[in-house]
């Protein structure tokens, strides 16, 4: 791999980790106090899995980012493509604001439904420039989907 391609990969790459460092500075210290203490359903994952999974779907997003990248940043699809991503990265830090930070699994709720949309609409995008890349973040579609899931069973519950 030449140098400047292997640059923009580990920006992208490490763009999408850093994301996931903000919202994570949010989630961890709550995850030993007000989460540890909210009804949680049944089908809620032990608590180690979420990092591997974020850092693993971090590492996808940022590699699919790194592919659409590549294709020409000042092309117009690809601007719009990228602009999408960005949005949904920061809707996904904001969410861990919001459930995390605030403890309101209400708004987090209603903000990971945008966030859902979002994901949907970079992965269109992304596949209409890169079949790759759109498919690299199906598992982090399915993954925020099942959150939804989770976050609203979360709502309910308390």
């Amino acid at each position: 791999m030449e140098k400047n391609k292997l640059i923009k990969l580990i920006v992208a790459v490490v763009l999408c980790q850093l994301a996931g460092i903000i919202g994570s500075i949010f989630t961890v210290s709550a995850i030993n106090g007000w989460y540890s203490t909210i009804e949680k359903p049944l089908f809620n994952p032990p608590n180690w899995i979420f990092a591997p999974v974020w850092t693993t779907l971090f590492l996808l997003m940022g590699i699919s980012l790194y592919l659409i990248w590549e294709k020409g940043i000042q092309k117009k699809e690809i601007k719009t493509a990228v602009s999408v991503f960005g949005l949904q990265l920061a809707l996904n830090v904001l969410w861990s604001v919001l459930f995390f930070g605030l403890k309101n699994p209400f708004f987090a709720f209603i903000e990971i439904i945008l966030l859902w949309v979002t994901i949907l609409a970079t992965t269109i995008l992304f596949y209409r420039i890169s079949k790759k890349a759109g498919l690299l973040l199906i598992p982090y579609l399915l993954w925020v989907t099942f959150a939804a899931f989770l976050n609203y069973s979360i709502w309910m519950l308390n």
